[in-house]
């Protein structure tokens, strides 16, 4: 009797698996015989984002995705005050020169890290690095694999 119900749990384990892989794109072009066939042109990048949570960020409330993507890091210190205080003084800093661009400083223990933009393509991570190299003041930026948020 214990087989038997263990059996049922994996099999519905199994079932619950195969319908989270599924996703709506798959669904839709799916063939079905003696229903048509639907047929979806899209940028890849949007079948990336499928099955990707939402979140609320700060008072503004503005919904993002997170997705896989890349950043600048412009800072990463130690775990001492003076590390964070360096960290947010390098992101006001980089407020002051590029306004349009999202900044991150955060704790990652056992460093204080500093780092700028959502870019899904290393193309675009590598422009804007190059940018922040040319003001003279961000000479140790770098790119960096992170999940980023893609405004909604």
């Amino acid at each position: 009797m214990k087989r038997l119900g263990l059996l049922l749990v994996a099999c519905f384990a199994c079932v619950a698996f195969a319908v989270a892989q599924n996703n709506i794109v798959q669904n839709l072009e799916r063939n079905v015989p003696g229903q048509g066939r639907v047929t979806i042109h899209q940028d890849d990048r949007i079948t990336a984002l499928i099955g990707s949570s939402r979140i609320s960020t700060g008072s503004d409330d503005q919904k993002v995705i997170k997705s896989s993507g890349y950043r600048v890091q412009v800072y990463a210190g130690n775990n001492t005050r003076q590390a964070k205080n360096e960290a947010y003084s390098v992101a006001s800093n980089i407020k002051e020169r590029f306004p349009e661009l999202p900044v991150y400083t955060s704790f990652n223990p056992p460093r204080w890290l500093c780092r700028a933009g959502d870019f899904l393509s290393i193309e675009e991570a590598d422009a804007m690095m190059r940018r922040l190299r040319a003001t003279g003041v961000f000479k140790e930026a770098s790119i960096v694999k992170d999940q980023i948020n893609i405004p909604l």
